[in-house]
């Protein structure tokens, strides 16, 4: 049976830093996601629909609103971060699949930026509330509530984007299975992609899964940034150990060596 070794890169100063940044960025991810599902829990919810309930929302929770949407949001960028470093890592093993999940995990996240909303709402909408909140003109608040209507119905509909994080995910897990990371994470990476697909593509339909695929997503991704700091730690020491100057023993040294080998 094959076993598991680390076949990462070489020693090399540019990848050591690559990793450190990828494990610092796995770590800020999960933080960060960390205090949002916290805040979630121990604040009033915000309206799953309705758009003028949403709006009134919004206003009354101004600012908890807009920290929790970027909670949300900003760990997108962390996420690209870390495929980005997962690729030399796993490289060596299937350059090709390693490519195509590295570059489809990490487009996948950092194209969540680019529409800004999430399963709780979307930042637009507190511009959407302010407007809302100081008008009070009827026929303009119905086109407020409309607009806000719109997000919403973004925020329940599943994404390609969504799906594509999921399938980036499964990709990189499959390739772990070669070595280089320990063949758990690599089986949570495969478990959490599978569901993480399904859960992305029937979103309104298995919250309860959404919400499991969640979590698993945190654990997966704090472990990958375990190993990609624990390779930076190995690819300095390797490099430290490579640039210390050879010792080499002077004649007088090796005779008197010599002399004492004889007994002499």
């Amino acid at each position: 049976m094959q076993r598991n070794q680390d076949t990462a890169a070489p020693a090399d100063p540019v990848w050591e830093m690559l990793y450190r940044i990828g494990g610092i960025s796995a770590g800020l991810f999960v933080a960060l996601l960390v205090v949002g599902i916290a805040l979630a829990v121990t604040t009033p919810a915000a309206p799953t629909a309705g758009g003028a309930a949403t709006l009134e929302y919004i206003a009354s929770n101004r600012t908890l609103y807009i920290v929790q949407q970027q909670l949300w949001l900003v760990p997108g960028i962390f996420a690209a971060v870390v495929y980005l470093a997962l690729y030399p890592t796993l490289k060596p093993l299937q350059p090709g699949l390693a490519a195509l999940g590295c570059a489809v995990g990490g487009i996948a996240w950092a194209l969540t930026l680019a529409m800004p909303t999430t399963s709780t709402g979307a930042p637009a909408l507190v511009y959407l509330s302010d407007q809302y909140a100081a008008t009070n003109d009827p026929a303009q608040r119905i086109a407020l509530v409309g607009a806000a209507e719109g997000l919403i119905a973004i925020n329940r509909t599943p994404t390609a984007v969504g799906v594509l994080t999921t399938v980036g995910m499964l990709i990189v897990s499959l390739v772990m299975l070669r070595g280089v990371f320990p063949r758990w994470i690599a089986y949570l990476g495969i478990a959490t992609g599978i569901l993480g697909v399904a859960s992305e593509a029937l979103r309104p339909v298995i919250e309860g899964g959404y919400g499991v695929y969640g979590l698993l997503l945190l654990v997966w991704t704090a472990a990958v940034g375990w190993r990609l700091s624990g390779l930076a730690a190995t690819r300095r020491a390797a490099s430290t150990s490579d640039s210390r100057p050879a010792v080499h023993a002077s004649p007088t040294t090796s005779g008197r060596a010599a002399e004492v080998t004889r007994g002499g």
